[in-house]
C-alpha cells in the first residue's frame, strides 16, 4: 500500500504490526524527510480533507489476506491521530499510532502530506525517514505521480524458513498516481462519494522456479481516500503463479471512524 499512509497504509504500510502496511499507504502505507515544520502553516494542515492529521481523529480497519493456495486471514487494525508532537530534532509534526505499536510522523505542506519519522514500541527513539515518503503529492489532480519505497506484505517461498519474500529482499520503488477524483466507494462503515483514487505500481525481481527462472514479479496498489474522512479502502495484489512461490491478495476496508 503506498506509502507512509499508508499507504499509508499501508501502504501502505510499512505500515504493519511489524511488516504489515499501515494506513500510510499502503498508504501505503498504507507510512507510510523534509526538515519543514508545521510551525508556519495554518491549524488545517494542507490536503486535510483527504488525509485529516489533526488530534482526535480515530479509524478502524478490516484487513483481510487470501493466498493462492486458498488460505485466509482477518484482522482488525486500529489508528488514531496524537496530534503535534516535538519529539523530532527537525521540528514538530503530526503524530499517527496504530494499534500495533507503531508512531508515525506526518507533516503537510504545499508539496503535499509526508511521512518524516517512525517508531515502534521497541525502539528508545524516532527513527527519521531519509526521504520524504509521500501519502498524498500535491496538487490533488488527476495524473500527480510520485515515488516510494514498497516491500512485499504476501509473497511467500513455498519451502524456505521464514517464508516471507519481505526478510530476504531489500524494498523496491513504487510509483503512485492520482488516477480518478470524485469516486464512489462502498465499505463497510458506509458509502463515499468525494473520493481519490490512487494506483501503486511497482517489480520484483525474483526467483520463479526452475522452468522460467527469475521474473518481474507486479506488486500493484490501490488506495481510496475520500474528503473529510480519509483513507477508506486498500486493494494490495502479488500474484506469484509459480511452484516456488505463493502469492495472493490483501483487502483492507474502513470499518468505523470518528
Amino acid at each position: 500500500m503506498n506509502r507512509a499512509a499508508v499507504q499509508g497504509s499501508n501502504d501502505r504500510t510499512s505500515r504493519l504490526r511489524g511488516a504489515r502496511p499501515s494506513a500510510l499507504g499502503l498508504a501505503g502505507a498504507m507510512v507510510f524527510g523534509l526538515a519543514v515544520g508545521l510551525g508556519g502553516c495554518s491549524s488545517e494542515p494542507a490536503g486535510e480533507s483527504y488525509f485529516p492529521l489533526e488530534a482526535g481523529r480515530s479509524w478502524t480497519y478490516r484487513l483481510s489476506s487470501e493466498w493462492e493456495n486458498n488460505t485466509r486471514e482477518s484482522e482488525t487494525v486500529a489508528l488514531s491521530n496524537q496530534g503535534r508532537d516535538g519529539a523530532l530534532e527537525s521540528g514538530s509534526a503530526w503524530r499517527r499510532r496504530s494499534d500495533s505499536g507503531i508512531d508515525y510522523w506526518l507533516r503537510a505542506d504545499d508539496s503535499g502530506i509526508y511521512r518524516v519519522a517512525s517508531k515502534t514500541d521497541l525502539d528508545a527513539d524516532p527513527k527519521p525517514d531519509e526521504q520524504p515518503r509521500f501519502v498524498l503529492k500535491a496538487p490533488i489532480a488527476a495524473g500527480t505521480s510520485w515515488q516510494a519505497s514498497t516491500t512485499t506484505y504476501l509473497l511467500r517461498r513455498n519451502n524456505e524458513f521464514p517464508p516471507e519474500i519481505r526478510h530476504s529482499h531489500p524494498a523496491v520503488p513504487m510509483t503512485y498516481t492520482i488516477e480518478a477524483l470524485a469516486q464512489k466507494v462502498e465499505t463497510p462503515a458506509g458509502r463515499f462519494d468525494d473520493c481519490l483514487r490512487v494506483r501503486g505500481e511497482a517489480m520484483l525481481k525474483l526467483f520463479a522456479d526452475p522452468v522460467v527462472g527469475w521474473r518481474d514479479m507486479p506488486l500493484a496498489t490501490l488506495e481510496w481516500y475520500c474528503r473529510g474522512v480519509g483513507l477508506v479502502r486498500v486493494q494490495r495484489s502479488e500474484p506469484a503463479n509459480s511452484t516456488f512461490l505463493l502469492g495472493g491478495v490483501m483487502t483492507m476496508e474502513l470499518m468505523s471512524w470518528q
